[in-house]
């Protein structure tokens, strides 16, 4: 008599969710550069943070905190909904503080706009207020990064083109995901609204004022950083590398900011003959500043618990 075979039931394993992947792939990365670049460089970025640095961090923080704030404001209201600036400044400087200690970089930005949603009773145009606000800066940053690294002359041409694979890769991978249904739908249910809020002949000009405002905020803290590790070179040369600094810091990759910026700023230091290490330190010292910049958003936090 021979036995039956019992089928065994396999538990299915949930799969991890893409959020921790991308937290995980940041960390690998800045541990990553750690090791190969050595410890120094991180302390050297911590110290490099002096009083005066500091104080530059804050009042740069809160140039491009009001310039988000006021753009928030601008979509909103031409998505019709209401939104003052003062609520709008401790918004956006909450959300900020957030994105810097939380992983993955936006848990601040869906708790403005929701809070936000419901506070103006309408949570759809809410989250899509903050979706187009956002994206407006990104789109901007790219542009103009792409502006700057084509028209100035900079060292890191070299480290450009060996770029041109992964970006031809990652429109591609774009390309393909717009070719979805799910997703055209998805992004058609986020950008569609009265007006759309952005691309109106009254709104549009502001939008794009003041999202290069913030841009050139955020390279200014960037510049501060470089000064504060050393690193004096001539505006031709330093500005291509923050800018590409800059534009890492946009990767879905990031730990409240670490990650991917650490790596292209020590490669692109290092391919315009300044150093990996003094590039990572850099690219510390302005982790650590840009941190500084949202503790404003750590008070209105308190206030409102």
């Amino acid at each position: 008599m021979t036995a039956t075979a019992v089928p065994r039931r396999v538990a299915g394993r949930r799969p991890v969710p893409a959020a921790v992947l991308k937290v995980l792939a940041g960390l690998a990365l800045v541990v990553a550069v750690v090791v190969h670049l050595g410890t120094g460089a991180v302390l050297d970025g911590l110290r490099a943070v002096s009083p005066a640095a500091v104080a530059a961090a804050l009042g740069l923080g809160a140039v491009t905190t009001a310039a988000s704030a006021a753009r928030w404001c601008v979509v909103a209201r031409g998505l019709g909904l209401s939104l003052r600036f003062r609520a709008a400044l401790g918004g956006c400087y909450r959300a900020q503080f957030l994105n810097s200690v939380l992983p993955a970089g936006v848990l601040g930005d869906v708790h403005r706009a929701v809070d936000h949603g419901r506070r103006s009773g309408d949570l759809g145009r809410g989250v899509r207020a903050v979706v187009l606000e956002r994206v407006a800066g990104q789109v901007v940053v790219v542009v103009l990064a792409v502006v700057v690294l084509l028209v100035v002359p900079n060292p890191v041409r070299g480290l450009l083109d060996g770029m041109a694979g992964a970006v031809a890769v990652s429109v591609a991978v774009l390309l393909g995901l717009l070719a979805v249904p799910r997703v055209r739908r998805t992004l058609g249910a986020v950008t569609a609204g009265p007006r759309a809020g952005l691309l109106t002949a009254r709104t549009g000009p502001a939008v794009l004022g003041l999202s290069v405002v913030a841009m050139a905020g955020h390279l200014a803290l960037l510049e501060v950083a470089a000064a504060a590790v050393g690193v004096h070179a001539v505006p031709g040369t330093l500005l291509p590398l923050l800018v590409l600094a800059l534009l890492s810091m946009g990767l879905p990759l990031t730990v409240g900011g670490w990650g991917p910026r650490e790596a292209t700023t020590a490669a692109a230091f290092a391919a315009a003959g300044l150093g990996a290490g003094v590039g990572l330190a850099t690219a510390v010292a302005f982790g650590v500043l840009a941190l500084v910049s949202t503790l404003p958003g750590l008070g209105v936090l308190l206030l409102h618990h």
